[in-house]
């Protein structure tokens, strides 16, 4: 086998292998990704003070996975849902999931399902 054609076959596979990827066991990394979801969203509910402003909330605890929003006594409340634990392994977050942050008139007043059937 002559040098020149040695090379260019070398250089061909590793050109090939260079696009490869190698993932041991893909689970786990989404598994981690939705468990330090939850982690954080849990320590950061537990920091949380009745008062605070939606803004603020949501600054620490970003986009809510689901939120409602009617009229009650001429007051806008709000509910936003944040995924705190899991109850089904179907890749998919559902309410019951998640721990409801009850807000009258954009200030948070609780939180939890107690907070949220008071309403």
């Amino acid at each position: 086998m002559n040098k020149p054609f040695a090379i260019a076959v070398l250089s061909l596979s590793l050109m090939g292998l260079s696009g490869c990827i190698i993932s041991v066991k893909p689970d786990q990394h989404g598994q981690a990704d939705w468990q330090q979801r939850e982690e954080h969203n849990r320590k950061t509910i537990a920091s949380l003070a009745p008062g605070m402003s939606m803004e603020e909330v949501t600054a620490r605890l970003g986009v809510p996975d689901f939120s409602e929003l009617y009229k009650q006594d001429q007051q806008d409340i709000q509910v936003l849902f944040y995924r705190t634990h899991r109850h089904h392994g179907d890749g998919t977050t559902s309410k019951d999931e998640c721990t409801p942050l009850v807000f009258k008139q954009a200030q948070l007043v609780g939180w939890g399902e107690t907070a949220y059937q008071q309403r």
